[in-house]
């Protein structure tokens, strides 16, 4: 009976690997040729802005759906990434096309940024943690708009690219999709590893995990700052698409909102989670943007999408749909298998000497029998 019970579910899992492949490849290909497809620029810029969300919503997730601890000063990373791409840029007189090869900087400075950052929030726990992530966003944000080198509140401006309007969109969307799936393998390969596991458990009892052997601190410190550093880099890619960085855009509050939404919409904790909430939220927030003039009615229903998650899809769209879909396939099974459909156990008698002995044939049936005549 085990080795039939191993095969059906190595067939069950085979199938359902396969599936999931196959929707990779559909994937994939669709995000290549999307940009030959929705050749409007319209349409291309809403991509891209949902590109740049999943990739900094899935490094987001990845520290604090994975951890517990959500923070609300991601934009310290992004905005970060954004003005020393800018300030680079500016001081080395780099032009062009020359001016990608200063993104890896962005990423330096998201983890530099996030090292004393984490030495001072990671000390305290969940809620006291948000707080100070709120307060070092502000700091943040004030140094920009006040400090020299940063332009004040006139920010900075990106070089001149030297590419085509109509490439012009094609080639950032390239661009950001190759960052959405680097931040989603990264997402991926810490859910799938040890270190992943013991964020988990930190999230679900830190004090037994320390009392475990998980050194909490080392681990939490390390995914901020893996987080932060493709965060900043994201940052320095919207910067050069959008050419310039002001202290209202490269740290806007509602930036770290929209990544809180995002992810708690699509399944906090889950790697397709934020990318679901990604290409839901960003998109339909751009379009409420240019359809109304009036610029405070997506931050209302921005806040209003968030209430009714939280209150009725607290687990998101993507945990609650794969419950809902495991019920559907299981109605009517009983969680129980009945006791005349149970092999009975007998002492002394393994399942393999039921199937072949004489002795145990008889003694197989006749506990049948019993099972039968009690049920």
């Amino acid at each position: 009976m085990r080795p039939v019970m191993r095969t059906v579910l190595g067939a069950e899992s085979g199938r359902q690997h396969a599936l999931a492949g196959l929707a990779l490849v559909l994937l994939t290909v669709a995000a290549v040729v999307f940009p030959l497809v929705f050749s409007s620029p319209v349409v291309t810029n809403y991509a891209i802005y949902a590109l740049i969300f999943v990739a900094v919503g899935s490094a987001w997730n990845a520290f604090s759906g994975f951890s517990g601890y959500i923070s609300l000063g991601h934009a310290v990373f992004f905005g970060s990434g954004a003005y020393t791409v800018g300030i680079a840029a500016r001081d080395w007189h780099v032009n062009g096309d020359a001016v990608f090869a200063l993104l890896p900087l962005a990423a330096v400075a998201g983890a530099l940024i996030a090292v004393p950052f984490g030495l001072v929030a990671l000390r305290v726990r969940r809620h006291t943690f948000i707080v100070i992530t709120i307060a070092v966003f502000f700091i943040f944000q004030l140094m920009a708009a006040n400090f020299s080198f940063t332009g004040g509140s006139v920010g900075v401006s990106a070089p001149f690219l030297p590419w085509t309007p109509v490439s012009f969109n094609d080639h950032f969307y390239y661009i950001t999709l190759g960052c959405a799936v680097v931040a989603i393998a990264v997402a991926a390969s810490v859910r799938r590893s040890r270190f992943g596991l013991q964020l988990r458990a930190i999230r679900d009892d830190e004090d037994r995990a320390r009392g475990l052997g998980v050194r909490t601190m080392r681990v939490k410190l390390t995914a901020f700052v893996l987080s932060a550093a493709v965060a900043g880099l994201v940052g320095g890619v919207w910067f050069l698409y959008l050419t310039q960085v002001q202290p209202p855009s490269g740290f806007d509050p509602l930036f770290d909102l929209s990544l809180v939404l995002m992810s708690f919409l699509g399944g906090l904790g889950t790697v397709s989670g934020p990318v679901l909430g990604a290409l839901i939220v960003e998109p339909g927030q751009l379009y409420l943007t240019i359809r109304y003039t009036n610029g405070y009615v997506s931050e209302i229903l921005l806040g209003a999408l968030l209430l009714v998650v939280v209150l009725f899809v607290p687990r998101g769209l993507i945990p609650t749909a794969s419950e809902w879909i495991k019920g559907m396939r299981t109605r009517g099974q009983p969680a129980v298998a009945p006791a005349s459909q149970r092999a009975p156990s007998l002492p002394g008698l393994r399942s393999e000497e039921l199937a072949t002995s004489d002795e145990g044939r008889q003694r197989l049936k006749g506990a049948r029998r019993r099972a039968g005549r009690i049920n």
